[in-house]
């Protein structure tokens, strides 16, 4: 194993990680709720999930595609690049970050994480206002927020974010955070099969959905979330809601603090697998 001492040590928290999702009971309301979902789906036909779930990932990705040529993400990009740059004046490019050492990627990443944390505490806030436009724009600002946290995660570890494969790889690591935690064993060990296909083109070689019903997990979360923002924003504290905000803000924060600690992991099990490939 040609890792250092400190990556040995990450590789085993990983692998802890790792198994504490593929030891998760879920409770019985959980498994309930699964048979719920099940139940309904089934109720429509086979062909109209198919279409729904295509259009969803269609949907996902161009959404994905698209942030990373905002200005945002470039200067964002620039950031990064500049970061490793102080870091390291040898480094010229995201490609020569993974020579770096991993205490070094790891601290540019949850720099990422941290920042955008904060964006998501802002948004909920806002949205825990109460305001019509704002509570009804959250849903699709939190995707955003994620979204771009995860292609941001990959960058900070020199991975290629603007081929098509970089980009079905961030959709594919967010999708899997977003997974309710009896699930997320699934997305992981999918995520461990790709790493495991040397030829990076698979992506295209078999059609495969991204999306399916566990998928509707995180949506009904924000429904729910909206339901109680309207219901509280009524109530102020000398003219302020600050249940509503703070139900906003928090379920908020705590969902980029899923995704982001989910990525984090994702790309630091990345990088020392490509670091040394005997280590699987």
């Amino acid at each position: 194993m040609n890792l250092t001492k400190r990556e040995e040590v990450l590789w085993e928290e990983l692998q802890d990680w790792r198994q504490s999702l593929l030891e998760y009971e879920a409770t019985d309301l959980e498994n309930s709720y699964d048979k719920w979902v099940d139940k309904t789906f089934a109720l429509l036909p086979e062909s109209l999930q198919i279409q729904f779930f295509e259009k969803l990932d269609g949907w996902l990705f161009h959404l994905n595609s698209l942030l990373r040529g905002t200005q945002l993400q470039n200067e964002a990009s620039d950031r990064i690049l500049n970061a490793a740059k102080a870091m390291n004046p040898n480094i010229d490019s995201f490609a020569d970050m993974r020579e770096m050492p991993i205490s070094q990627l790891t601290y540019l990443a949850e720099q990422q994480a941290a920042r955008h944390r904060l964006y998501s505490l802002f948004q909920g806030g806002m949205a825990g206002s109460g305001r019509a436009l704002l509570v009804s724009s959250d849903f699709i600002a939190m995707l955003v927020i994620n979204m771009r946290a995860v292609q941001l995660t990959a960058m900070s570890f020199g991975y290629d974010v603007q081929s098509p494969s970089g980009l079905l790889e961030t959709l594919k690591v967010f999708n899997a955070a977003i997974m309710p935690e009896r699930m997320k064993m699934f997305g992981w060990e999918d995520l461990m099969e790709d790493l495991q296909k040397a030829d990076e083109q698979f992506y295209f070689d078999i059609h495969e959905r991204i999306t399916d019903q566990t998928w509707v997990d995180e949506p009904l979360k924000q429904l729910l979330k909206i339901s109680l923002i309207v219901m509280f924003s009524k109530k102020t504290i000398s003219g302020i809601p600050l249940i509503s905000l703070a139900i906003g803000a928090g379920v908020n924060y705590q969902t980029t603090r899923k995704v982001t600690d989910f990525a984090l992991k994702f790309y630091q099990y990345k990088h020392l697998l490509d670091k040394n490939g005997d280590l699987v």
